[in-house]
């Protein structure tokens, strides 16, 4: 690496925190965070603004049929392919300021400070916003980069619904942010994600640094079970059919599947929803989306098949119906041994403290490592906290990570000069 990717090359941790807080103004929470949920006005905000800043760092913006969007800072080699990197603005109902933009605006930059220095590197630079990560309001998680790399057909995606019915792709249209290019047609020389942990670890062990060297696999299952309505009051206890009982005693049993497993292993209810949902009213039909985790595959699909024998039993003893559908899944992943190495000496050249670390959360890294070299860089959060509108982190967590990403970008995209 020439001198003028040196130790002195640092991004402007100012000016990062400023974009941050500009755009957590947009789809701002109830609670100091953002409800900025994807294909919702709030996120079209949010990505136009994305779009003047990168289209005033110099960058040409690009947008796929998914609406992911690729803002390009040009190499000096046209043949060479780009160094992707980026993350996703959509946020959870009640999510933070930096799961995901952190990586985004990281991302930006890391162009910045290019710019300021003169820099130029030989690959292109890509910084992506990647469509839907958070899957709360269209499910799976990580949708539009799981179509990115062929895990699922866009048609499918555009056919997935909300609560309130509404189609992904008719949402996509209605907020204006459908390109014409085909999903997956990019190439990329490599790509890397810069997040908050989403977890205690970092923080704990007082580390600036998190090198993610694998990703946890999941299992999404959804679980629907059918009783019958009832008057809570005058139906007899003998007599009742309890989808929402039933749901309590296989949610015991979700635990305590995940228990067995451990170490490396989690497991727990996440999106709920009773019906009729009325005060006096014994739930008819409940259904609910189990979440398993572990690096380790074959715990995962034990854990999977466990629930899977059990649900069912459980819900004919009880008198009800049961049926399991995988909501969402992917394979434990192991990140690409270079790209490590990159974002790892990055972190000891700048004297900043580092471990190794698994992320336990998914992210669309894990999907694109699939198709091209791939690794992770993860700064702490306060106690872990994410998905909370009360998620934290410091301007100088911020620096450090976006620090770490900036030469692991450019010593993987090459210096001239």
């Amino acid at each position: 690496m020439s001198a003028a990717a040196g130790e002195n090359m640092r991004v402007d941790g100012d000016r990062l925190w400023q974009s941050l807080m500009e755009m957590a103004e947009i789809g701002p929470g109830v609670a100091g965070g953002n409800n900025r949920q994807t294909l919702t006005d709030a996120d079209a905000e949010g990505r136009a603004l994305f779009q003047r800043w990168c289209e005033a760092a110099g960058c040409e913006m690009g947008l796929d049929r998914m609406g992911n969007m690729f803002a390009r800072r040009e190499g000096t080699d046209p043949d060479a392919l780009p160094v992707y990197v980026g993350s996703h603005l959509d946020t959870q109902p009640t999510g933070g300021k930096y799961d995901g933009v952190l990586g985004v605006l990281g991302g930006l930059e890391v162009v910045r400070t290019l710019n300021d220095l003169g820099v130029k590197t030989r690959h292109p630079i890509v910084v992506v916003n990647w469509t839907n990560e958070e899957g709360t309001r269209f499910a799976p998680a990580m949708l539009s980069s799981g179509v990115f790399i062929g895990q699922y057909e866009t048609d499918w995606a555009y056919q997935r619904t909300d609560a309130a019915g509404k189609r992904f792709g008719e949402e996509l249209e209605r907020i204006g942010w459908k390109g014409e290019e085909e999903v997956g047609a990019r190439k990329m020389h490599a790509c890397f994600e810069l997040h908050i942990e989403q977890g205690p670890i970092l923080e704990a062990e007082g580390r600036d640094i998190g090198v993610v060297t694998h990703g946890q696999g999941q299992w999404w299952l959804q679980v629907t079970l059918t009783g019958r309505d009832a008057h809570t009051g005058s139906t007899p206890m003998a007599m009742r059919r309890d989808a929402g009982l039933g749901m309590a005693r296989i949610l015991e049993r979700v635990n305590e599947i995940a228990m067995a497993a451990q170490p490396d292993a989690v497991g727990a209810a996440g999106h709920i929803d009773v019906y009729p949902n009325s005060r006096n009213v014994i739930p008819g039909r409940v259904v609910f989306t189990v979440d398993f985790r572990s690096p380790d595959r074959e715990k995962l699909d034990g854990m999977k098949a466990a629930l899977e024998a059990d649900a069912p039993r459980i819900a004919q003893e009880m008198g009800l119906g049961c049926e399991i559908e995988v909501a969402g899944h992917f394979d434990p992943v192991t990140f690409d041994e270079g790209c490590v190495a990159a974002v790892r000496g990055a972190a000891e050249r700048l004297g900043y403290s580092h471990m190794d670390i698994v992320s336990g959360a998914g992210h669309d890294a894990c999907w694109i490592n699939r198709v091209a070299p791939t690794a992770m860089v993860m700064c702490p959060c306060v106690e872990g906290l994410s998905h909370n509108e009360a998620e934290e982190i410091t301007k100088d967590w911020a620096r450090a990570g976006t620090d770490v990403l900036l030469h692991a970008v450019v010593e993987t995209a090459g210096v001239e000069g």
